[in-house]
């Protein structure tokens, strides 16, 4: 079974999914950790409603983003963790944690990548007006959502859809696939290893 952690920055609905997908046994994996970078995010409460250990910490603690992830990356090891999943984390990943995790972090994005990178994708969509929208879920590089692409899943947006419509049909979507990505990518690491 993959030892993984979950990063998030926020609500931490993503990691919520994820969590309930390992307990009910949809999703082979553990949760060995949760890594959240900002203090007063919600995803800690879940974290520890759901006895997970939780790594809070803060890039303005550190005088480099090379020392913050140097920290990070300390944790993952006392965790044993094989595997970064993001879940709404807000930060771009540097080498410090790209090398020793290479081709072992993923992260999903609220569009059809590579349309719409970077923050606020669903009000980027939204706003240029376009019909079809959705969410990928792609291996993370050094850059702005640029990692290559291991699934995604459209939606049409209607015509009486609003902002806050799409991003509730997003998350709904985001939560259901997520999970079913991670189990298939797993699944292969699994029997690759042998």
């Amino acid at each position: 079974m993959i030892n993984m952690a979950v990063f998030a920055s926020g609500n931490g609905s993503n990691f919520q999914s994820i969590y309930e997908a390992t307990k009910s046994g949809r999703l082979k994996a553990n949760i060995a950790l949760v890594v959240c970078n900002k203090p007063d995010a919600y995803v800690i409460e879940r974290a520890k409603a759901c006895e997970i250990p939780c790594f809070v910490c803060s890039p303005k603690n550190f005088s480099s983003k090379e020392d913050y992830e140097k920290a990070i990356l300390q944790e993952l090891e006392k965790a044993g963790v094989e595997f970064l999943v993001l879940a709404g984390y807000m930060r771009l990943v540097g080498p410090t944690l790209l090398q020793p995790y290479k081709n072992r972090i993923v992260n999903i994005h609220p569009s059809l990548l590579p349309a719409f990178p970077g923050i606020d994708a669903i009000g980027q969509a939204f706003n240029a007006g376009v019909k079809v929208i959705g969410i990928t879920v792609h291996f993370v590089d050094e850059g702005m959502d640029t990692g290559p692409i291991i699934d995604q899943q459209a939606i049409r947006i209607e015509d009486e859809d609003t902002r806050e419509t799409i991003e509730q049909r997003i998350h709904e979507i985001e939560h259901r696939f997520y999970p079913l990505v991670l189990n298939k990518l797993f699944g292969q690491l699994v029997r690759d290893r042998g």
